[in-house]
């Protein structure tokens, strides 16, 4: 499904300069429609203040970087096929390690942040390698196990982790909303023009290989072990990278606390984000993030609900993946592409592609036995 999907949004001329590529004027109509809600969430962020949106803006902020650590997830999990179950430690990791330099070291935050990617690319290094030689549930079950280890660890050092009930005193690079949301939108397009560029390359169609036939890609002379391990790492970076800026925000505010960072939830709202979206598609990880993230938001604020706000949230979600089970993204471009079957089929007489395709080999056929016949004669 990946595959498919993530080739019918890439739907570019191979020849032509960078200036081409960007252009509005030859993109297709999804990737207009893209680029549209790009500049929609550009200017989202200032436009709600002025229009007294102020707590919409802040969970914008939030669902901006919960879409990315859904990419994150994707990236490795939709891609692959290796489901992860504890993908909430890169993004503890890379805040975690900030914070504790920060305040243990009192280091700049523009020295901390990078050693939170860094560490969070670590993790992800620790965790590709068990990857090599464990598959499906084996390797869930390590992920799951690798964020209530680091928990403990958090815990049981209190002075300087902060123990069950945080770490507080973080320095923020900015507690303003409007630049918070936009360090969150950058972090965001980051992520997503990266994943992008990675996935629709060699590595992603390799990476598509893996989970659809991991033997056949062995046969074909390469190493499927080197390009998960490279996927973990990509994920484990742009995860601590993620938990940093989250940190480091208004959308944290510089405390950090267990259950906010690595909360076994946390991970499984990742997975039904990837599956809402569409796993396997970057763009479906990213709409799928922020469409969960917004919908549990304002189901949370409707009074009548109360508590049941969430009981509520999943009776939606099972109908969803019951009429929906390709996810949102997937299931538009199905649309999309059939609508412009149909209008070519009716420009062509209501001929199907099929016949189309026969009718031009047919006609190739005649020209060239026409052409063989005078130069014969």
């Amino acid at each position: 499904m990946s595959g498919e999907t993530e080739s019918t949004v890439t739907d570019q001329p191979e020849d032509g300069s960078l200036l081409d590529l960007v252009d509005p004027r030859k993109m297709s109509g999804v990737q207009r429609l893209g680029l549209l809600g790009l500049g929609l969430l550009a200017i989202f962020g200032p436009v709600g203040i002025v229009a007294g949106l102020e707590l919409r803006v802040i969970q914008m902020t939030g669902a901006l970087i919960f879409a990315t650590y859904v990419m994150t997830w994707d990236v490795v999990s939709g891609y692959t096929g290796e489901i992860s179950f504890g993908h909430a430690l890169f993004f503890g990791v890379g805040a975690y390690t900030s914070a504790i330099l920060n305040t243990q070291l009192e280091l700049s935050l523009f020295l901390t942040i990078p050693a939170g990617i860094l560490a969070a690319a670590l993790a992800g290094l620790l965790i590709g390698f068990p990857s090599l030689r464990l598959h499906g549930p084996y390797f869930s079950l390590i992920t799951l196990v690798t964020p209530i280890i680091l928990i403990s660890v958090l815990v049981f050092q209190p002075d300087i982790t902060g123990g069950a009930t945080g770490l507080s005193g973080v320095d923020t690079l900015t507690r303003d909303t409007v630049l918070s949301y936009y360090l969150a939108f950058g972090v965001f397009l980051l992520t997503l023009v990266t994943f992008l560029a990675i996935t629709r390359s060699d590595a992603g169609i390799v990476l598509t290989a893996i989970r659809e036939d991991e033997v056949a890609v062995q046969a074909a002379g390469l190493n499927p072990q080197k390009f998960k391990l490279f996927a973990f790492v990509l994920s484990g970076a742009f995860g601590g990278l993620a938990g940093s800026i989250a940190l480091h925000s208004a959308h944290l505010g510089g405390f950090a606390a267990p259950s906010d960072l690595l909360a076994l939830v946390l991970s499984i709202e990742v997975i039904v984000a990837a599956i809402l979206g569409g796993m396997g598609t970057i763009t479906g990880a990213a709409v799928g993030g922020i469409t969960f993230y917004m919908v549990v938001r304002l189901l949370r604020n409707v009074p009548v609900l109360g508590e049941f706000y969430f009981l509520l949230f999943a009776v939606l979600t099972l109908l969803f993946l019951f009429f929906v089970p390709e996810g949102i993204v997937p299931r538009v471009l199905r649309e999309l592409k059939g609508r412009q079957t149909d209008a070519t089929v009716a420009a062509d007489g209501g001929r199907t592609p099929l016949e189309i395709t026969v009718r031009k080999f047919a006609e190739q056929l005649r020209e060239l036995v026409g052409l063989k016949g005078g130069d014969e004669r």
